[in-house]
């Protein structure tokens, strides 16, 4: 088994990453993102035979010259099917391997469910996994709509019939910024976290094209904005990242409308997958309601597991 630290090769990482429609957190773009904001990216890929059957990237934090986390967020990637054993051998490779001196805390969160082919030892798990949403958007349209759960797709042709009108944002940040001061708000009143304002724009500036990194709607009536959602595309899926509502926008059901015309958008670039994102049924359970009633899946992670 042969293992490569030092990538330099973003097309042949962003190709990899496409084929098997990997999370954000695995996105080249997301670790660029995360360098330009002082953090220590670390990518690797694995080969075996001859073959390249796994890649990882791992965000560091550097607390002092001997002292260090590193953590891959949903991976490692695994380019190719491997037994529990054979995930097992990469797993131990990563931490033998990882180029940080001194004191380290490796740790990884498989994009996986707990299975028996896991590959990691469950004495070694710090942390449960958290819930997301995933939806398959490489259905005909018509599927789409008929898996929607019925509470769902009423809304979705009452806002059809509304005077609601789409308008999809262009990727220079002043026009979708009002969108996420729009979140921020809504963060602070409802004591969320999430990536801070400037994450967003360093992440659409991480491609040559911001327009192939994020995909923003908003629906209006006449000159007021009702609500807004932005999707970040990462090769052959999205994540759905920022929803904002206002009171007009939730009476009128914009954004059942609003997501609707992102996944028509999304299946035009040739998206397959798409994160609704965490779902919590204790904290937000309208919230999980709304993406699960989608026709989604719901995917329990495995956990954090340290290496």
């Amino acid at each position: 088994m042969k293992l490569e630290w030092r990538i330099t090769d973003m097309d042949a990482w962003d190709q990899a990453h496409a084929a098997v429609a990997g999370p954000l957190q695995q996105d080249w773009a997301y670790g660029s993102t995360m360098l330009s904001l002082g953090a220590r990216v670390l990518r690797v890929r694995v080969e075996a035979d001859g073959v390249v059957v796994a890649q990882a990237q791992f965000i560091v934090r550097q607390y002092s010259q001997w002292l260090a986390t590193a953590l891959c967020t949903r991976g490692p990637l695994w380019l190719e099917p491997l037994s529990a054993k054979d995930k097992a051998a990469v797993y131990r490779q990563l931490r033998q391997t990882i180029p940080l001196r001194g004191l380290r805390f490796v740790a990884v969160t498989p994009d996986e469910t707990l299975h028996k082919d896991l590959g990691l030892p469950r004495v070694r798990r710090v942390m449960s996994g958290y819930s997301t949403v995933m939806l398959d958007i490489s259905q005909p349209p018509e599927v789409l709509r008929a898996n929607l759960d019925g509470r769902w797709r009423q809304p979705l042709r009452i806002a059809e019939k509304s005077d609601l009108n789409v308008q999809r944002m262009g990727s220079n940040p002043g026009q979708y910024r009002w969108l996420l001061d729009a979140e921020m708000k809504q963060r602070a009143e409802r004591h969320l976290d999430g990536m801070p304002l400037i994450w967003f724009e360093r992440y659409a500036e991480s491609r040559k094209q911001p327009g192939r990194c994020l995909l923003s709607l908003r629906a209006d009536i006449g000159r007021d904005r009702l609500a807004g959602v932005m999707f970040l595309i990462h090769g052959q899926a999205a994540t759905y990242q920022v929803g904002w509502n206002s009171d007009a926008g939730r009476d009128l059901h914009a954004h059942n409308l609003l997501l609707w015309r992102g996944i028509e958008a999304l299946q035009e670039r040739g998206i397959r997958t798409l994160d609704l994102g965490g779902v919590n049924t204790q904290r937000s359970a309208g919230v999980a309601r709304f993406k699960i009633a989608t026709g989604g899946v719901v995917k329990q992670l495995a956990g954090t597991y340290l290496l």
